[in-house]
């Protein structure tokens, strides 16, 4: 097939025209009162913790500083309300077992058909462990035939690796696995000559050359595995559901074996299940796309997502990093519903080993979240996508906030040590003006601030200890109860320095200074402490002249102040400590941070360590080239490589090519999409946007 093609959607109300009006009438209307009550116990909740800070201040007279610490705990305090309240949520829905609320996170079921369908499952990869990504395939495609259903799916390593020694090995990498597996009609590895657009452009290509060819893509990250009943289950969902153009999983992290690393897993799989389920309640099908883990419709996304450039230099304008937010809006623009759904099992992936490399992760994500302020006013956006770029832009904003807060307290009460209050202000007096003390309302303020920060996890583990086979998947009530202090402990101690970082972060984004686009560290790698004490060594001597300045002067306060700066005082220490292989394996050894998928390990993941036991270590870099060199330049192959490797559509190839080195390989024919440019308007001005 030589011609574009330009999808229109195939649901039975749309047939012939665009996708705009896909939700159900009835759906929005429950919809609506769900919202009203969520957003309702937000903004109650906000508004009285604000009266009460207010009454605290005005108690003696409200000054700029005070005035300013009320804006900023008004702000704050809403946030840490919009999670209290998403927590509260999907506590109530998993205790009650309320079969009107699971449905709110759930698409409505009408019988599949699946014949003639067919999927992409594309894994981008730039630069990454070779061995760990061509084993997670190898273990994503045995599971799939496991299915008996692989005749509908392709899988596609789409790479972007700039080190010619990595590149060398994935091509060796991927005969093998095709061998080993019998994927050679099956399984397709692309690298393209140029990066250009990173992820985004990277996926857009593989769109734009051969996705209509496919119904829908499964988009993967290199540390994605995802189960082959998972995967079939979603290609499902789009079939049954021709108005959803996006369906997220709910990825679980594993497989680390860092102390810092199996915090992580163990608290996102206790606490993730409950905040989702609270999500689903409100978002329905005006949820998020995080990227990775989750299956678009093919036609959605190409006559949607040409993603914009934003106007501008770096870091706020150009190519946009975080991309996944941006396309997830534009779908939903055009009328497509996207959903959430936690209830599809199977879905991991991996976290950063250590501290610093979840701050180095976090430091592109906090870049990405922060472009979005650029496009958060544009015209036809749904309110709630106008939410999620918002609240993507307040998990990095918040900190400074936070730290400003602080501050501002800090410099309140050092006011409040060093100049006397004036018992006789100017003007007459006959009586003297006694300070007025708010204590009660003070530590009021204070406990309920703490109960909506530390209730959402007492919710989750409520609900977890409350069964009994949810119980024991953790290790029991014992281990489970010890893993939450432990990790509620090292939670507030890690917080300071993760709130230096993230406004570190913000303040040189702000000042434009940008960051690059590397590759991930996805090993276990330890910290040593010069390395730590270079990244964190200034965090301790912030905390260590902050505690010292409040102690010496309001020694009063400093105990409140005490649980912030102690966390910064020992960052380094801590990071080092938390980073250690040894640390996370003792931690095994007596019970703690144990997870249902190390007591009970899925099939992939046990699957996976097998094939990386299997695997030789790295190929060598000479034997790879010269490998290489064989595959690439017989006579037929090259017509095969060319037209993977090319930048841009290019002339129809022969869908087929012979190679004397293996048994025939079939390549997928050339079926191009047009990626259409999208224009956005703002209220004040307007900015076109070219396709990536």
């Amino acid at each position: 097939m030589n011609q574009h093609i330009r999808f229109t959607s195939t649901h039975p109300r749309h047939i012939g025209r665009r996708c705009d009006t896909p939700i159900d009438n009835n759906a929005q209307t429950g919809l609506s009162w769900r919202r009203l009550l969520f957003f309702g116990l937000v903004g109650l909740s906000s508004a009285g913790a604000s009266d009460l800070m207010a009454n605290v201040l005005w108690a003696n007279g409200i000054t700029t500083i005070e005035a300013a610490i009320l804006g900023l705990f008004t702000i704050n305090f809403s946030w840490v309300a919009l999670s209290f309240w998403t927590a509260a949520i999907g506590f109530a829905i998993h205790m009650t077992v309320d079969r009107m609320a699971k449905r709110g996170s759930a698409c409505p079921t009408v019988p599949a058909n699946h014949a003639g369908s067919r999927t992409a499952v594309v894994m981008p990869v730039y630069n990454e462990d070779t061995k760990r990504v061509f084993a997670g395939l190898e273990v994503i495609y045995r599971s799939l035939q496991g299915t008996g259903r692989i005749d509908e799916f392709d899988l596609f390593i789409l790479s972007d690796s700039t080190d010619k020694a990595i590149a060398a090995r994935e091509e060796s990498a991927w005969s093998d696995l095709c061998q080993r597996v019998g994927g050679w009609k099956r399984i397709f590895y692309r690298r393209r000559a140029e990066n250009i657009e990173r992820k985004a452009g990277n996926i857009s290509d593989f769109c734009r050359r051969w996705g209509g060819g496919y119904e829908a893509m499964v988009v993967l990250d290199a540390d994605s595995i995802m189960s082959g009943e998972a995967i079939v289950r979603l290609a499902d969902l789009m079939q049954r559901h021709p108005e959803v153009g996006i369906i997220q999983t709910l990825p679980m992290p594993v497989n680390r074996e860092t102390l810092f690393a199996r915090i992580i897993q163990f608290a996102n799989r206790l606490y993730g299940p409950i905040l989702a389920s609270g999500l689903g309640f409100w978002h329905r099908g005006d949820s998020n796309y995080w990227g990775h883990n989750a299956i678009i419709r093919m036609s959605a996304f190409v006559d949607n997502c040409g993603l914009p450039r934003l106007p501008g230099r770096e870091p706020l304008g150009g190519e946009i990093l975080s991309h996944d937010f941006v396309e997830a809006a534009l779908i939903r623009r055009a009328g497509w519903s996207v959903w959430l759904l936690p209830e599809v099992g199977g879905s991991y992936e991996e976290v950063p080993p250590n501290i610093l490399e979840f701050a180095k992760r976090d430091r592109r994500w906090s870049q990405g979240n922060l472009q979005h302020l650029k496009i958060l006013f544009a015209r036809r956006f749904h309110w709630v996508s106008r939410l999620h770029l918002l609240m993507g832009v307040m998990s990095y904003v918040s900190s400074p906030l936070w730290l400003i807060l602080l501050l501002l307290c800090t410099a309140d009460f050092l006011h409040q040590a060093l100049v006397a209050h004036a018992y006789f202000p100017p003007g007459f007096n006959l009586f003297p003006v006694w300070p007025i003390a708010k204590t009660a309302e003070a530590v009021t303020l204070f406990g309920v601030t703490i109960a909506m920060l530390v209730l959402p996890k007492l919710l989750a583990l409520t609900a977890t200890l409350s069964r009994s086979a949810e119980r024991e998947s953790f290790g029991g009530a014992r281990a489970l109860l010890a893993s939450a202090f432990l990790e509620q402990l090292f939670s507030m101690l890690t917080a300071p320095a993760m709130m230096l970082f993230h406004s570190r972060f913000v303040a040189s984004i702000l000042l434009g200074i940008g960051v690059g686009w590397g590759p991930q560290t996805r090993d276990d790698r330890g910290v040593t402490l010069p390395e730590a004490l270079a990244s964190q060594g200034s965090h301790m001597l912030i905390g260590a002249v902050w505690g010292g300045l409040v102690l010496a002067l309001a020694p009063q306060f400093f105990w409140w102040l005490l649980p912030v700066v102690f966390g910064m005082v020992f960052a380094a220490p801590l990071t080092v400590l938390s980073s250690r292989i040894s640390a996370g394996r003792a931690a095994t050894r007596f019970g703690l941070f144990l997870t249902p998928d190390e007591i009970d390990p899925p099939r992939e993941l046990h699957n996976l360590r097998t094939a990386m036991a299997e695997r030789a270590d790295p190929i060598d870099e000479a034997a790879a080239l010269a490998r290489t060199a064989r595959l690439h330049y017989g006579p037929e192959i090259m017509v095969a490589r060319n037209a993977f490797r090319v930048q841009r559509p290019a002339p129809v190839r022969p869908a087929t090519a012979s190679v004397s080195w293996r048994p025939s390989v079939t390549y997928p024919e050339h079926r191009p999409c047009e990626m259409v440019p999208q224009r956005f308007e703002y209220p004040s001005f307007r900015v076109v946007m070219r396709a990536s």
